[in-house]
């Protein structure tokens, strides 16, 4: 039981460094491209405080939500390793399910953070323009669209993790017999 409990443990690990890697590098790309309004990368570069601010509450917004993903990868890995006669999948069939957890929950992080910060920008449109006051590098709306991507990713990420963590494959217990 105590290599089992090693084995999860550096596959763990050694998943949370993979991921961590992988969702800022892919996080990071997307909304750099998906900007319509600016070349983000480049305002950082310049210095734009403000948008740095965005950026980097956008790549913990995503990975706040994969970490709800990977505890339930870590589940199937431990309960595939700890009852091996229960469980009839197949090795690759569980590296599979555990891409399409972190698939999921990487296109929901996505979609939820270009909504929030799409929504919320046709909303304020009238007296307040997000993109431009951002690309002019006003902090304050750095900072307002921040929140509005970590509170969006809050809500979101519990529903995520309701739904990765239900599909987890249990093992079966036997059958009960109640009553005649």
């Amino acid at each position: 039981m105590f290599s089992i409990r090693i084995i999860v443990s550096v596959f763990e690990f050694l998943l949370a460094v993979l991921m961590s890697g992988l969702v800022i590098y892919v996080t990071y790309r997307i909304f750099i491209r998906a900007n319509p309004d600016f070349d983000m990368e480049e305002e950082i570069a310049k210095g734009n405080t403000a948008v740095g601010v965005l950026v980097a509450s956008i790549l913990f917004s995503a990975s706040s939500m994969l970490q709800k993903a990977i505890s339930s990868v870590v589940s199937m890995f431990r309960l595939y390793m700890s009852a091996p006669g229960e469980n009839n999948i197949a090795l690759w069939k569980l590296a599979l399910m555990s891409a399409g957890h972190l698939f999921i929950t990487m296109a929901a992080a996505v979609i939820t953070i270009s909504v929030a910060l799409r929504l919320f920008g046709r909303l304020s449109r009238e007296k307040l323009h997000a993109g431009r006051e951002l690309q002019k590098g006003n902090l304050a709306v750095g900072i307002l669209l921040s929140a509005v991507v970590i509170i969006a990713c809050m809500y979101v990420s519990e529903g995520v993790s309701a739904v990765s963590t239900a599909l987890v494959p249990q093992p079966s217990i036997g059958q009960i017999e109640i009553m005649k």
